[in-house]
């Protein structure tokens, strides 16, 4: 199945993305389970192309969980099930969702057009290119250290310079590091959000 690269997605195609993301995180309430595999031959065919995104899921205007995918490898409607259970009960920086807070989280979905490699030779070349609001950016150190931005972090990062700053630190890097052997690849997103669904 060929990658998506869509930049626009309809309102029927938001909410049928919304509600798959809501049943996996309500199956993993019940069951304490990943959701059974989905069949993606039921949702139209832009639905079934591979395609990477994020679910990002706050509570109170607060993160409250963010997991997701930086390369198409599977259907769009499966990366978000998957993905979507990960934030609820799979992030790390936070203890498993509870039923409580289901009805009250707002869930976001990021959906990553293809990472487009930058060429440079310093971090100022680096900067001049990024587009603040627009850009999504990975970075990646020969050693393996490797973490990417979405564009929505823009809103707490204003600048190239703290944005590029602040993701260093996240891959594990220290804020001044520079080398001749990082590597930078910039992607957009088309992203909607929801809440939990009142006839659930």
């Amino acid at each position: 199945m060929p990658s998506v690269d869509r930049t626009t997605y309809s309102t029927d195609e938001q909410q049928a993305l919304l509600r798959i993301a809501f049943d996996a995180i309500r199956h993993g309430l019940h069951t304490r389970h990943a959701p059974p595999a989905i069949e993606a031959t039921h949702y139209p065919l832009t639905l079934q192309q591979s395609a990477a995104c994020f679910v990002t899921l706050t509570l109170g205007g607060e993160l409250r969980g963010c997991i997701g995918s930086l390369q198409a490898h599977r259907p769009l409607v499966a990366d978000v099930a998957a993905n979507a259970h990960a934030a609820a009960f799979r992030d790390p920086r936070f203890a498993p969702l509870s039923a409580l807070e289901l009805t009250h989280i707002d869930c976001h979905i990021s959906i990553l057009g293809p990472p487009q490699p930058m060429c440079f030779d310093s971090e100022a070349g680096l900067l001049h290119q990024l587009r603040p609001g627009i850009d999504g950016l990975i970075l990646e150190e020969a050693g393996g250290q490797r973490a990417t931005f979405l564009p929505a972090v823009w809103a707490s990062l204003p600048t190239p310079a703290l944005f590029v700053q602040q993701l260093k630190l996240k891959a594990g890097l220290s804020v001044s590091h520079w080398s001749a052997t990082l590597r930078a690849w910039r992607y957009q997103t088309h992203g909607f959000e929801g809440q939990f669904p009142a006839d659930y």
